[in-house]
C-alpha cells in the first residue's frame, strides 16, 4: 500500500499536489469531500474551486487555469479526474511537474479506482506527491467501521448482529452506509440485534463469493466460472473478489486444521477467534478439502496476488486461472 498522507488541516498548511485513489471508492470520495469542506472554510467565496476532467480538458487548460490569478488572489483548489485514461495528459503533467509543486495552489488528481501501477504517471506521483490509498478493508478493519458508523448514529451492535451484517454485504460499504442508516433508523438508541439484520437486511448475493468457493468444493468448476464472471459483469473489482476468496480460504484453513482435531464448531470459534456464524457456514466446506489441499490452494492465492499487483497478469485473466487450478 501506498503511504497514506492524510489530515485535512495540511490543506490550509501546504501548497501541494494530492493523489487520492483505490478500489474503495466509498472512503477515496469521503476524503476527497474532507478536503473540500476544510477548503470552503478557508476560502468562504468557493470561487477558486474548480473540477477537470482529463476526458474533457487537455493539460494546457488545466496549466492554465492554475495560472490565471483568482481576483479574489484565493489558493485556488482543483480536483482533477481521469487523468489515468488520457495518456497525453499524464506525459505532459509529468514534465511538468516540478512546475506544478512551485505554484501555490492545490490540486487533488482523483481516481475512484485502482490504476495502473506500472504506468510513468502513477511511479511520478508516488515518488513526489503525497499520496492516499483506500484499498478494501480487511475483515476485521471493516467491523470496526461499521461499529464506529453506528457510534455516530448513537446505536450500538451486538457481535452476531455485526458478524451476520458484514457476511451478508461484504466490502460493499456504498451498500453498507445505506443498511446502517437502516437499522439505526429502525432501532432509535437502541442496540442492533442479529434478527434485526434477519429482518431488514437482504444479503447481496451478487458480491457472496462463498456460493462460487461452494461450487469449487464441489468441483463444479464450470458453475464457479459462472459465478464469477456474474460477480465481474455487475461491477465488482477483481481485487476485491480475490480478497474475499483469501479470507474465505484463510478462514477454511484455520478450521480444517482444527477440524481435523476432531473439534465441534463450538469449540473452534472459540478456539480459532473466528465468529461462530462464520464457523458454522465454512464447517461443510472444510469437509470437501484436505488441511494440505486447503495450504496449497491459499499459497496459489498468494502467488496470484503478487502477480497481479506487480502487472505480471491481468486480475481477470489471473482468477479465471485460479478457480481452474483450485
Amino acid at each position: 500500500m501506498v503511504e497514506a498522507h492524510s489530515s485535512a488541516h495540511s490543506v490550509k498548511s501546504y501548497n501541494m499536489i494530492y493523489f487520492i485513489f483505490g478500489e474503495d471508492s466509498y472512503r477515496s470520495k469521503r476524503k476527497l469531500e474532507e478536503i473540500i469542506l476544510e477548503y470552503k472554510k478557508i476560502h468562504k467565496s468557493g470561487l477558486s474551486l474548480a473540477y477537470i476532467d482529463a476526458k474533457e480538458k487537455d493539460f494546457k487548460d488545466f496549466y492554465s487555469n492554475l495560472k490565471v490569478n483568482s481576483m479574489f488572489a484565493e489558493k485556488k483548489l482543483i480536483i482533477l479526474k481521469n487523468v489515468f485514461k488520457e495518456s497525453k495528459f499524464q506525459e505532459e503533467f509529468t514534465e511538468n511537474l516540478k512546475s506544478l509543486e512551485e505554484l501555490k495552489d492545490i490540486v487533488v488528481v482523483y481516481e475512484d479506482e485502482a490504476p495502473d501501477q506500472r504506468t510513468k504517471f502513477f511511479k511520478a506521483l508516488q515518488k513526489n506527491v503525497k499520496c492516499q490509498e483506500f484499498s478494501f478493508l480487511e475483515p476485521a478493519m471493516l467491523k470496526k467501521w461499521v461499529t464506529q458508523e453506528f457510534d455516530k448514529n448513537k446505536i450500538k451492535i451486538n457481535s452476531d448482529a455485526l458478524e451476520m451484517l458484514v457476511w451478508s454485504i461484504k466490502g460493499d460499504l456504498w451498500a453498507m452506509e445505506n443498511e446502517i442508516n437502516k437499522l439505526s433508523n429502525y432501532k432509535a438508541g437502541g442496540v442492533v440485534e442479529k434478527k434485526d439484520v434477519e429482518l431488514l437486511v437482504r444479503p447481496n448475493t451478487e458480491s457472496d463469493i462463498f456460493k462460487t468457493i461452494d461450487a469449487l468444493a464441489s468441483k463444479d468448476k464450470n458453475l464457479a466460472l459462472s459465478l464469477l464472471h456474474k460477480h465481474l459483469d455487475n461491477g465488482d473489482a477483481p481485487l476485491y473478489l480475490l480478497s474475499m476468496i483469501t479470507y474465505q480460504f484463510r478462514n477454511l484453513l484455520v478450521i480444517k486444521e482444527l477440524q481435523d482435531m476432531k473439534m465441534p464448531y463450538n469449540l473452534i470459534a472459540k478456539k480459532s477467534g473466528i465468529h461462530p456464524f462464520v464457523v458454522q457456514k465454512s464447517f461443510y466446506l472444510c469437509n470437501q478439502f484436505t488441511f494440505e489441499r486447503l495450504k496449497k490452494i491459499y499459497q496459489k492465492i498468494f502467488q496470484v496476488d503478487f502477480d497481479i499487483k506487480t502487472g505480471k497478469i491481468e486480475p481477470e485473466l489471473a482468477l479465471d486461472l485460479l478457480l481452474a487450478e483450485i
